[in-house]
């Protein structure tokens, strides 16, 4: 009994595998709410939040940010996050509209003043590169004595007499009433739930790197549509952008790979002088693009969020987002059932969770997907008619604000912390 005990370092309520975005914040929400969690992670805290770990920045949506300050991340992240006043969405080719100093003739204007007359001047939403995003994640649960075992593995979960027994690469051991698989869109534990996933590759890689430019971007962020997928440059604190270029795998390898004068040549191809001279300023970073949308969201004792449940296209931003939203659904009904004396883990609250994600996952999938394959084509006809489509939403401001209140993540069932609301026991 005392060799079995000396494997057990935890035994609560929740514990959330994966030490990513996703998973930082539902661990924070769970334990600020009162719950008993750990969160394993296989990397030390340090090496994700290296420069060179991870290049890219996310657009925060707004009810996003409002969870980030309900677990007390908010307030860290603030300095380095630069606001999102106004998206337009162009679709050109080549990029002559933002070469004469304004997009082309095809546009739609997301402006936030259309949807928060009355909170305040909120944004649409913040962008923050997503290190800086970790690491105020990393603060707050620091900040709230959150258990964090990494560097650590986990090789395996068992339920046994109603408890979710996880197994880590050294031997040790966790148990308890549910797991929280954050473990990214090749998600081990998925897989050995035998849930089983739909997807697909594009055949399509998203360079990734930050640029500094002459002119005042005045919190605008550009989504231009080019035959060869879409290219992004989104605002971040100072002169700087964080570009999204995407192009088919061969050529944006070849990007990645170029010296750096033929690379500026490229970048000052592309991204046009309407915010002056550009360069960049990090390295280069190249991510194939994909789908994976998980069958279902739930196993006995664990629930999958984040890229474990579903992996989309980055064409409008909402990665970072679904996986903010998983952890706000899964941290309210996990709270409501301790508060009602339930057990967290049972099959009923995780269905619960299970419909309460997948219809949203299931439509920004089918969204992401049809939006990139309409837009990633230079046939003339289609050009015409989505040129059309976006001039007469742009045209119509309830199809504006729909798009931006659903962008935002402000449309059906809003869990709690999307609210703002902190949820204890």
């Amino acid at each position: 009994m005392l060799g079995f005990m000396s494997k057990r370092i935890f035994s609560g309520d929740v514990v959330v595998s994966g030490g990513g975005l996703a998973g930082l914040t539902l661990a924070l929400a769970l334990h600020r709410a009162g719950l008993s969690v750990a969160l394993v992670d296989a990397m030390a805290l340090d090496a994700r939040t290296a420069p060179a770990f991870d290049g890219r920045a996310s657009a925060l949506a707004y009810t996003s940010w409002r969870m980030l300050e309900a677990v007390g991340a908010a307030e860290h992240l603030q300095p380095h996050a630069q606001r999102l006043e106004d998206i337009l969405v162009v679709d050109s080719r080549p990029l002559d509209g933002l070469k004469r100093g304004g997009p082309g003739p095809d546009q739609l204007h997301f402006d936030r003043r259309e949807i928060h007359p009355g909170r305040g001047g909120e944004p649409l939403g913040w962008m923050a590169e997503n290190r800086h995003t970790r690491l105020a994640l990393a603060r707050a649960a620091e900040a709230a004595g959150l258990t964090m075992i990494a560097p650590a593995r986990v090789t395996g979960m068992t339920e046994t007499r109603g408890r979710a027994i996880v197994t880590l690469a050294d031997g040790r051991e966790l148990d308890a009433s549910v797991v929280a698989a954050c473990d990214g869109k090749a998600s081990p534990l998925r897989e050995q739930a035998g849930i089983r996933t739909l997807g697909r590759a594009y055949g399509q890689s998203a360079l990734v790197l930050t640029v500094e430019h002459e002119r005042a971007h005045e919190g605008v962020a550009y989504e231009v549509f080019m035959p060869s997928g879409p290219f992004a440059i989104l605002p971040l604190p100072g002169n700087r952008s964080s570009l999204v270029w995407t192009e088919r795998t061969d050529a944006a390898e070849a990007l990645a790979a170029m010296d750096e004068a033929g690379f500026q040549e490229a970048l000052e191809a592309r991204f046009g002088d309407f915010l002056g001279a550009v360069r960049p300023v990090s390295q280069r970073w190249c991510y194939p693009l994909g789908l994976v949308l998980a069958e279902r969201f739930t196993a006995p004792r664990l629930a999958l969020v984040g890229d474990a449940a579903r992996a989309i296209h980055p064409i409008a931003g909402q990665g970072f987002n679904l996986g903010v939203r998983d952890a706000a659904a899964l941290a309210e009904v996990l709270i409501e059932a301790r508060r009602a004396g339930l057990d967290p883990g049972a099959a009923a609250t995780l269905t619960r969770y299970d419909r309460w994600r997948r219809t949203d996952s299931a439509a920004l999938v089918l969204g992401t997907h049809g939006v990139n394959a309409l837009f990633s084509n230079d046939h003339s006809i289609v050009r015409s008619v989505r040129g059309l489509g976006l001039s007469l939403v742009d045209r119509i401001p309830a199809a504006r604000r729909f798009f931006m209140r659903t962008a935002g993540g402000e449309i059906g069932d809003l869990p709690a912390f999307l609210r703002g609301e902190r949820l204890s026991l």
